[in-house]
């Protein structure tokens, strides 16, 4: 079994606001990414929030550590529920192509997505290594996890990244633009 987890526990201070809770297309970007995750996982994770309907955990070992420590809190719970792997996502990209996921958990080893690291693939075994890393690289980048632990990387489509305010309304915007039905 997979465990899909949304990490979700930043600051969003370049949103200016709850960055989790904010609407795109009538949903809040949880929301869109627990969708994106759940054909693909067996059980599904919150981390670094509460979230009504879902498993919550904290990011481990204690929040404002970036997305490894929501991802070492993720990897945790993984163990303790059976899950072979946690299929990692952000709260802040509402539309990962369904392949793209599905080409993740397919993957036997740690794998992340090279433009967008915090997407990935993670065997839940690699909780103590990621414990050991989090504790001593004082920059804690994905990026240097992945180099830690020999992570593959894959290619992506542009996939938007909410960041800020704006990102959000520009992407609203373009999602208006595009015909339905």
């Amino acid at each position: 079994m997979i465990l899909g987890a949304v990490l979700a526990g930043g600051r969003s201070s370049r949103f200016g606001g709850d960055k989790g809770a904010a609407l795109f297309e009538g949903r809040a970007l949880i929301d869109h990414a627990l969708a994106a995750l759940t054909p693909h996982c067996g059980a599904l994770v919150v981390v670094g929030r509460e979230w009504p309907g879902v498993a919550s955990v904290p990011d481990r070992p204690l929040p404002d550590l970036g997305p490894l420590g929501g991802l070492a809190g993720a990897l945790h719970h993984a163990q303790a529920i059976g899950a072979r792997a946690v299929l990692s996502v952000g709260c802040d990209t509402p539309a990962i192509p369904a392949a793209l996921l599905a080409d993740l958990a397919a993957r036997p080893g740690p794998t992340l997505v090279e433009t967008l690291p915090i997407i990935g693939i993670w065997p839940a075994g690699l909780s103590a290594q990621l414990d050991a890393f989090v504790a001593t690289d004082p920059r804690r980048s994905m990026r240097g996890w992945a180099a830690a632990c020999g992570a593959a990387f894959v290619e992506a489509p542009p996939l938007a990244n909410i960041n800020t305010a704006g990102d959000l309304a520009a992407l609203q915007d373009v999602a208006g633009a595009i015909p339905r039905g």
